[in-house]
């Protein structure tokens, strides 16, 4: 064949396979508009501010063809109601903490943080490569959803106290705003647990409504002004060694979608984990000295606090773990990992820190 005739036939070949070519691409990657609703307030430039950033980082990943609006907690649905909003398909998904919905199974409380748990890094090990996310969507699988784990606030504080906590006697009854699961420990050793939103806190604390609230840490407590109307600071918070958030789907819209827009989501909230854990870690420590030249009081719990919710808590799980395969399945893996970690925890990143802390304090 000619070399000319050669390059009019192949030009035709190829011409003829791009115009295939091009509606087939373009019908694996349709349009699609979704919606997300997120448990936290706009006001929240972090927990908010991350359901942002997911959204952003799954146009940018599809070129704008699969668009997901962020709407701020009350806007479409309450804050504590995002599940149930996700699961009867008022929206496609939702961006919140799984443990507000303990009410309904408290296995859910393993997806944010079990108190006394795992901290950030031991947790998110747990939910990728302990099998933890897989028991988790098994328990969702019953809400007509699946949950990927997005953001976590790190270790949080123990909350702001109107009275001073000196004794467990001073927990009887305290109207306590506490997350998730936590609350029935609270209870169990005489305080009242609330579980309010957090736009609704800062007006509960201040007009008495509630004696103490805990949120997260530093960053988001200074912007809801808790310091106004209580002055006494406790830590840690025991309920949670890490704020573990989760993007929740509708099953249904999940499996309508093409395989790389879900591969888009997944690559987006592993994203968004390190988007919002790290901005944590980076704005609490100079709010914390903010707070307290504004008159924060910070405390430690007493032991004797710490050991009585302790030792409340394992009875509570005990109980639990007889009569709910959920959260028995969860418990067990959870606790033999969080031995495992501890361990190794102590011998690498306690003892470097503990000596970084020693030498701070000579300079």
């Amino acid at each position: 064949m000619k070399r000319r005739e050669f390059l009019k036939v192949t030009g035709a070949g190829l011409a003829a396979s791009t115009a295939v070519a091009a509606p087939a691409i373009a019908q694996s990657s349709p349009e699609v508009r979704w919606r997300l609703a997120a448990s936290w307030p706009k006001a929240l430039d972090t927990l908010y501010g991350g359901c942002e950033y997911f959204c952003k980082r799954v146009a940018d990943a599809t070129d704008n063809k699969f668009q997901i609006q962020p709407f701020a907690s009350g806007e479409i649905v309450p804050g504590l109601q995002v599940l149930d909003a996700v699961s009867n398909g008022t929206v496609e998904m939702g961006n919140t903490a799984l443990y507000y919905y303990w009410g309904k199974n408290p296995a859910f409380t393993f997806g944010t943080s079990l108190p006394f748990g795992l901290n950030t890094r031991a947790h998110i090990s747990w939910l990728l490569f302990g099998g933890g996310t897989e028991m988790l969507n098994d328990l969702l699988k019953e809400y007509n959803a699946l949950g990927i784990p997005t953001g976590s606030t790190g270790a949080q504080m123990g909350g702001w106290f109107r009275k001073e906590i000196k004794s467990m006697e001073d927990f009887k009854g305290l109207k306590f705003r506490v997350g998730g699961f936590a609350g029935t420990i609270i209870a169990k050793v005489g305080g009242v647990p609330q579980q309010i939103a957090g736009g609704d806190i800062y007006p509960a604390l201040e007009k008495g409504t509630i004696d103490a609230a805990e949120w997260v840490g530093p960053y988001d407590d200074e912007k809801l002004g808790f310091v106004k109307v209580a002055k006494y600071y406790y830590y840690p918070g025991w309920w949670e060694g890490t704020g573990q958030g989760h993007n929740v789907i509708n099953r249904d819209k999940w499996n309508a979608l093409p395989k790389h827009y879900q591969s888009v989501i997944e690559m987006a909230s592993r994203d968004t984990f390190t988007w919002v854990t790290g901005k944590y870690d980076y704005v609490n420590p100079p709010a914390l000295k903010r707070l307290l030249v504004a008159g924060a009081i910070l405390k430690p719990f007493p032991q004797e606090v710490l050991e009585a919710c302790y030792n409340a808590a394992n009875e509570i799980y005990a109980d639990l773990s007889k009569t709910n395969p959920h959260f028995n399945k969860m418990y067990t893996s959870l606790s033999a990992f969080r031995n495992e970690s501890l361990a190794w925890m102590q011998v690498a990143e306690l003892s470097y820190d503990s000596f970084m802390m020693r030498m701070r304090t000579r300079t």
